[in-house]
C-alpha cells in the first residue's frame, strides 16, 4: 500500500476489524476500548490516513470552509483581521480562502462568484473603494447566503456589520490636538463613498464644534486613494503658503500621515513644534518613525474573531439574521504619542 492513500477500508483490513470500528475509533466514540483507538490511531497515523474531505461535505452538506474577501492583503489592519478570522476559524474545523479585490470592483464580483463556485459555506466581506453597486451581495443576502460584513458598512437592508467606533476614535483624536493648543487642524479624508470615511469626518467637525472653533471646508482634504505620494502632494500644496498656515493634521490613515509628515518636513517644519499630526489604525510602522505617531488604534483581531463567531453562527443556524444586532460597533483606543504633544 502506497502511503497517503490509506482509508478507513485499509486499515479496518489490517487490523481485521469492520471499517464502522474504525470509523468510531478515530472519533472517540465510547464503546470502543482504549486498546482498539490506540491501534487504529498509531496505524492511521502510520499510513498517513486523512479523511476524506468531499465525503464530510457531502455527508453535511458543508465544505468546512468560508471566504473572506478583503480589499489589500499587505493592509496591516486588514492583516490583523485575518489572522483573528482563521484563530476561530481553524478552532472549529474550518479552511479559510482568501481574495484580495486590490480594491477594483470587477475583482470583487469575481471573487465572489469564484468563492460560490467552490460552495464556500460562508463568506466575510470588506468591499473595495470602487463599490458603489451592492447588487452582488443583495442576491446573497436574498438567498440567505451566510455572509457578514466588516470594517465598510454596505448601502443595504439586512446585513450584519462588524465594524469600530470611527466617529468616536475621530473625535477623540481632534480633541486631543485641541487640548495640545493645536487651534487650526486639517482633514485629509477618506473616500467619500465609504461610512467610515464620513464616520471620521463627523468625528473630526463635531471635535471642533465642541470646542467653539469653526471648521473650513478648504482643510478637508479628499485622499481618495490613501497612498503616501498622494498625500505628500496635497500637504506640500496646502502647507508652503506660509500665510493663515494650519498648525495640525488628524489623516483617516497612518500611510496618510506618515506622507503629510514627510511632506512638513520637506519643508522644514517640526512635527509637533510647529505642526502636529495624528494618523488612524495603529500600521506596526506608527511607533517606529520619528517622531512616533499618535494614532487611533482599532482592534482587528477581535474584529476577525467576532465576524467570524457570527458568521459560523449563521452557518449552524444557531442563530439567523433578524434575531442578531445589524452592526456590532468595537471601541478604538487613542494612542499618544510624540507626533502630537508639544514640547
Amino acid at each position: 500500500m502506497k502511503s497517503g492513500q490509506a482509508t478507513i477500508k485499509d486499515i479496518a483490513r489490517e487490523l481485521n476489524v469492520s471499517t464502522s470500528t474504525v470509523s468510531r475509533a478515530l472519533k472517540d466514540y465510547p464503546g470502543i476500548s482504549d486498546e482498539t483507538k490506540r491501534k487504529v490511531k498509531e496505524l492511521a497515523d502510520k499510513l498517513h490516513y486523512r479523511p476524506n474531505a468531499v465525503a464530510l461535505s457531502l455527508r453535511k452538506s458543508k465544505s468546512f470552509t468560508i471566504g473572506v474577501i478583503i480589499p489589500e492583503v499587505v493592509h496591516f489592519f486588514f492583516s490583523t483581521v485575518i489572522s483573528g478570522v482563521e484563530e476561530v476559524a481553524f478552532a472549529n474545523g474550518y479552511n479559510v480562502i482568501l481574495c484580495q479585490t486590490n480594491e477594483k470592483f470587477s475583482r470583487e464580483r469575481s471573487s465572489v462568484e469564484t468563492m460560490l463556485s467552490n460552495q464556500i459555506d460562508g463568506v466575510l466581506v470588506s468591499f473595495s473603494r470602487e463599490t458603489t453597486n451592492f447588487d452582488h451581495f443583495k442576491k446573497m443576502i436574498d438567498r440567505e447566503f451566510p455572509i457578514v460584513f466588516f470594517d465598510r458598512i454596505p448601502d443595504l437592508e439586512n446585513t450584519i456589520n462588524v465594524t469600530v467606533n470611527d466617529y468616536q476614535g475621530a473625535y477623540n483624536a481632534v480633541k486631543h490636538l485641541i487640548d495640545q493648543g493645536f487651534k487650526k487642524i486639517v482633514h485629509l479624508s477618506g473616500p467619500d463613498n465609504l461610512a467610515i470615511s464620513k464616520q471620521r469626518k463627523e468625528g473630526y467637525l463635531d471635535a471642533l464644534k465642541d470646542s467653539g472653533i469653526v471648521a473650513k471646508p478648504e482643510w478637508i482634504l479628499e485622499c481618495p486613494y490613501g497612498t503616501e505620494k498622494e498625500s505628500i502632494s496635497i500637504t506640500t500644496a496646502l502647507f508652503k503658503n506660509n500665510e493663515n498656515r494650519p498648525d495640525a493634521i488628524f489623516a483617516h490613515h497612518d500611510i496618510v500621515a506618515a506622507g503629510a509628515m514627510m511632506a512638513l518636513k520637506s519643508l522644514g517644519l517640526k512635527i509637533p513644534e510647529d505642526v502636529g499630526v495624528v494618523g488612524f489604525s495603529n500600521w506596526q510602522f506608527s511607533s517606529m518613525i520619528d517622531p512616533p505617531l499618535s494614532t487611533v488604534s482599532q482592534p482587528g483581531f477581535q474584529i476577525g474573531e467576532t465576524a467570524t463567531k457570527i458568521l459560523l453562527d449563521l452557518i449552524h443556524k444557531k442563530t439567523n439574521m433578524e434575531s442578531i444586532s445589524q452592526n456590532i460597533v468595537l471601541d478604538t483606543e487613542l494612542l499618544i504619542r510624540k507626533s502630537s504633544v508639544k514640547v
